[in-house]
């Protein structure tokens, strides 16, 4: 029997075989991060061209905040290019501390730009800072778009805005130090695991522990945790296999250049963690010390970030639990550092990108604050005064934030443009010796030195600890292990020029102080370059701190930092 059919209507829809299934990206998008496959904010393009354009500016204006940053890595980097270099106990066969495969890693631009340059050696130094900042931007940018996507283009906008001004991100990102290499990593890390990619984002994490900071390990805890219990096989498939590649390609490298089975990262932990733990030998500050200090580099952006737990009962809906994973390390690395008796502002670096997405998410949150748990959609007076808050809060950030990279470059930029000085005054003749006393942790690297310096020679200026001496060649170089090296901070009877009537050149910092310099004496020398340079013990707090605008100059006392020769007679 045929089979009896109903017949069309006249309002019935044509069947084609075209017409495409309904799925889920075919939903309007919502506001709680569903949908994440569509684009709902911010594209790869601003935040490249914003984070490239303030990351060249770093890279061509930041000073050198950090003695270890010149003496532990750019140091050993000029030793490898051009065979000469000043050597840290730390790079002695001996102990082993410091892997040259993040060294190397950096040679792949020095060794190209060494050969492109030639003799201009300080062009090498920026190409490799240029290289630092395009990591940065490529992993800050990364992180911006996925927090777009999961979270709306005003957060977004907000962290973008932060990670380009923010002063801590903007000197922690061309420096080079493992700790910036982990703070790479942790931007990196985090937009892929915001990006529901947790095994990348779990090798992404061993690659900034291994080849950057070990101790970072920490920091990359949480998001490494939450990543195994939400893909527990592939994610640690891969951050095993990952772990294991990096530390046979570490070890490997280590026995190339010390000429023995080791491995640097295991060296460095069993150091400061099981072996002696001497760290405390190279300052020690207080427990508030990172506090402090995160308040000068971020401002209310600190406060803010720290408030992020406080705002959480109100926004648990939008941010946990992945933002609340990816911000959680400011919390624990906080407290974990603050308890360890040596503290510097470097080692805050892995978290610094961590701390402007928390306070992106706590000031667009202010409305919620204020929201009507039965009418959330309302708009009382409250909310509306909320939502003006927001772009003046970060406003007064990103203003305090300038202030504080200003007065920095400009007060303290001096012993960097001070030494490009010497290019100029080769006339001092072939073999010359410059001499730094009291000035040698601000020596900005040997590639500031021109060819016709023969040596960089430290003077006695009551410094008891142990300073860098350069890479004995005759013993080794990389090789070596010196025995005037020691891990107890002993200084060594190699290290200060015993005769200073042999210097050339001098490099010194003249100051507002009641007694006399070796410059002072001007029958003995002449200054051929002086710079100013903020004198911090005589300046007030608030004015060396932030640029306020005709008050800097005014508020704060100023020293020379000078390059002289010695008069001939």
């Amino acid at each position: 029997m045929a089979t009896r059919q109903r017949r069309a209507l006249t309002s019935d829809p044509p069947e084609t075989a075209s017409s495409p299934a309904y799925t889920k990206v075919d939903k309007p998008e919502r506001s709680d991060g569903e949908n994440e496959g569509v684009d709902r904010g911010l594209g790869w393009l601003l935040p490249l061209l914003c984070l490239g354009m303030l990351r060249h500016m770093s890279a061509t204006s930041n000073i050198i905040h950090d003695c270890d940053e010149v003496f532990n890595y750019w140091e050993p980097l000029h030793y490898l290019l051009y065979k000469s270099g000043f050597q840290t106990w730390e790079y002695s066969s001996q102990f082993a501390l410091r892997s040259y495969l993040y060294i190397l890693l950096h040679k792949l631009v020095g060794w190209p730009a060494a050969w492109w340059f030639g003799e201009e050696k300080v062009r090498v130094f920026y190409a490799v800072r240029i290289f630092l900042a395009a990591l940065s931007v490529i992993c800050d940018a990364a992180l911006v778009v996925a927090l777009s996507r999961k979270y709306g283009k005003r957060l977004a906008s907000y962290a973008l805005a932060m990670l380009c001004l923010a002063s801590g991100c903007f000197f922690a990102s061309t420096s080079f130090l493992p700790s910036s290499f982990s703070m790479y990593a942790m931007s990196l890390s985090s937009a892929l695991f915001l990006f529901n990619k947790p095994a990348m984002a779990v090798s992404v994490a061993a690659t900034g522990v291994i080849l950057g900071w070990p101790f970072s390990i920490l920091a990359f805890l949480p998001l490494t945790i939450y990543s195994l219990v939400k893909s527990f096989k592939p994610v640690f498939l891969t951050g095993v296999v990952t772990s294991i590649i990096l530390m046979v390609l570490s070890v490997l490298v280590d026995y190339d250049y010390y000429k023995k089975w080791t491995s640097s990262v295991i060296n460095l932990l069993v150091y400061n963690v099981l072996g002696g733990g001497e760290s405390h030998l190279y300052g020690t500050e207080g427990a508030s010390f990172y506090l402090r200090n995160g308040f000068n580099n971020f401002n209310l952006c600190f406060v803010f970030a720290l408030l992020f737990l406080a705002i959480l009962p109100v926004a648990k809906k939008k941010y946990a639990p992945e933002l609340l994973v990816v911000v959680s390390p400011i919390y624990l690395w906080i407290a974990f550092m603050s308890l360890q008796p040596h503290k510097e502002e470097r080692f805050l670096y892995p978290i610094y990108p961590l701390i402007c997405v928390a306070a992106s998410a706590v000031i667009e949150s202010f409305p919620d604050l204020f929201r009507d748990k039965y009418n959330p959609n309302g708009s009382s007076t409250l909310v509306k005064i909320a939502k003006i808050l927001r772009p003046l809060a970060l406003g007064l950030i990103l203003c305090v934030s300038h202030a504080r990279t200003f007065s920095l470059i400009n007060g303290y930029s001096a012993p960097i443009e001070i030494y490009k000085h010497l290019d100029y005054h080769d006339d001092a003749g072939p073999g010359s010796v410059l001499c730094v006393g009291s000035e040698w942790h601000r020596f900005p690297s040997s590639f500031f030195i021109p060819d016709y310096v023969g040596q960089v020679r430290w003077l006695d200026d009551g410094f008891t600890g142990l300073l860098p001496i350069p890479f004995n060649s005759s013993l080794g170089g990389t090789s070596a292990a010196p025995s005037y090296f020691n891990n107890k901070n002993k200084a060594s009877e190699r290290q200060y020029l015993k005769d200073p009537e042999q210097c050339t050149l001098l490099i010194e910092l003249q100051l507002q102080r009641p007694y006399p310099t070796r410059g002072s004496d001007m029958t003995t020398w002449e200054i051929v370059a002086a710079l100013p340079y903020l004198d911090r013990e005589l300046s007030p707090p608030l004015y060396r701190s932030f640029f306020i605008p005709n008050q800097w100059q005014q508020k704060n006392v100023f020293g020379q930092y000078r390059l002289l020769r010695r008069i001939q007679k």
